[in-house]
């Protein structure tokens, strides 16, 4: 009774959307325990190494591969919470949409940046 034509029709509502960002914000936390603690392990050993090895390390397939799916899921988990913060407390619908855009762009701009510096890595630029 309370959803627009469009809605009833495609069966979709504030539940159907929530439930996705829900999920996904959940897969994304999921997702970021195992790459964190590789990374993690491979930072550990290279603790005390020269900048050559750290290099040489990181730019290898797996460690690269590693960092990057890392950096993708740790800007989209990131993404996905502060839009929630965002949509909770930001009450104004104009200052919520520019918020929300700020977020969106400085998480996809950031980790553009980083996935790019770990490709110069693995790349040997």
């Amino acid at each position: 009774r309370y959803r627009t034509p469009l809605a009833r029709v495609r069966g979709l509502g504030a539940a159907k959307t929530g439930t996705e960002h829900f999920w996904l914000q959940r897969v994304t936390a999921v997702a970021l325990i195992p790459l964190a603690v590789i990374f993690l392990a491979y930072v550990l050993c290279l603790v005390g190494a020269d900048l050559a090895t750290v290099k040489a390390t990181l730019g290898r397939p797996v460690p690269a591969t590693v960092t990057i799916l890392l950096i993708i899921a740790a800007f989209w988990h990131a993404k996905l919470g502060l839009q929630v913060i965002v949509e909770d407390y930001v009450h104004l619908e104009g200052a919520k949409l520019v918020s929300l855009l700020l977020v969106s762009f400085a998480c996809a701009a950031i980790g553009l940046a980083s996935v790019l510096a770990v490709l110069k890595l693995a790349l040997g630029m």
